[in-house]
């Protein structure tokens, strides 16, 4: 007979996972699965790119073109952003963000396939890489 807490315990374990998006509780191949358009099982740097322009558009909030350090969040620390504005105005244009996505793709894959798994992901860089895709 199954006790009264162990039910409760698993009622609550079910209610938190069933709140999460599908990649967070881990199910249906995690943030490859989000982002993988061909269904291949992995992610190329034009599906992180389809991805990160999608981001890029939803967070120019003031649809100017270009993203501040605000609209940024914290997907970039101050350094990085410094880094990715060669051009040092302050913002970064489309095409100077996907340039960081594009170098945070080949940091994500040591192996130089050209595409990323759900291991590749789970790594340093490829937390970094999602944070752009999100």
């Amino acid at each position: 007979m199954i006790s009264r807490r162990t039910v409760l315990l698993m009622l609550t374990t079910v209610t938190v996972f069933s709140n999460l998006p599908v990649w967070a509780a881990g199910g249906r191949g995690g943030p490859v699965r989000m982002f993988d358009t061909d269904n291949d099982g992995t992610i190329d740097l034009m599906e992180a790119k389809k991805a990160a322009s999608a981001v890029f558009d939803r967070i120019d909030r003031d649809k100017d073109g270009t993203l501040d350090r605000r609209e940024l969040s914290r997907r970039l620390t101050p350094t990085e952003f410094a880094a990715a504005d060669p051009d040092h105005d302050g913002t970064l244009t489309k095409d100077e963000y996907l340039a960081v996505v594009e170098q945070r793709f080949n940091a994500a894959n040591p192996d130089k396939d050209g595409t990323l798994d759900a291991k590749e992901l789970g790594s340093a860089a490829g937390k970094a890489l999602l944070r752009l895709m999100r």
